[in-house]
């Protein structure tokens, strides 16, 4: 139950997002494009989108302490050892689609790394997989997964900066 000054706001958007970007300065494109709910349906998009294009793992540990794991698109992570990496109190297992509204304001199959714009009370940790970031350009859904964003890496991490995250840039692949 909210206390009576709390107001529950609605998660922003991909408009809100850009309008975010646009106030930061960060050079950003966005090309709408059929919903894609795994990577195996987006690897159509390779050819018209060039850069890293991304994977997103929503774990949380025994602590509930939540990670947002951002890794290239075919990359493998070993979940059973990851959490040694990340500084998670124990392994991680897949969290909550509630907890992902909650906290990123998107649903499963529209993870990103952008959600973080909906994380205001920094309830997430966000990893960056070292091996992404060596890309130009990183691919992220806009909060939705019917269009991808095109970002520099570094403006990324700007981006995360300015919503009050200090993103992990660490190897997490195999």
């Amino acid at each position: 139950m909210l206390a009576p000054d709390e107001t529950v706001r609605p998660p922003k958007t991909r408009e809100d997002l850009c309008r975010f970007l646009d106030d930061l300065g960060i050079k950003h494109s966005t090309r709408d494009h059929a919903p894609v709910f795994t990577v195996a349906e987006s690897v159509a998009l390779r050819d018209e989108i060039p850069g890293g294009h991304t994977k997103n793992l929503f774990v949380k540990d025994k602590k509930d302490n939540f990670f947002l794991l951002t890794v290239e698109e075919n990359a493998a992570v070993d979940l059973k050892t990851v959490h040694g990496l990340i500084g998670a109190a124990s392994k991680v297992s897949f969290g909550k689609p509630e907890k992902l509204l909650e906290f990123l304001g998107v649903i499963p199959g529209s993870v990103t790394a952008f959600g973080a714009i909906n994380d205001t009370s920094n309830n997430v940790t966000f990893v960056l997989d070292a091996d992404l970031m060596e890309h130009e350009i990183v691919n992220c859904h806009p909060l939705t997964n019917d269009a991808t964003t095109s970002i520099a890496g570094a403006d990324l991490i700007r981006f995360m900066e300015a919503t009050g995250h200090t993103p992990l840039v660490l190897k997490v692949t195999a």
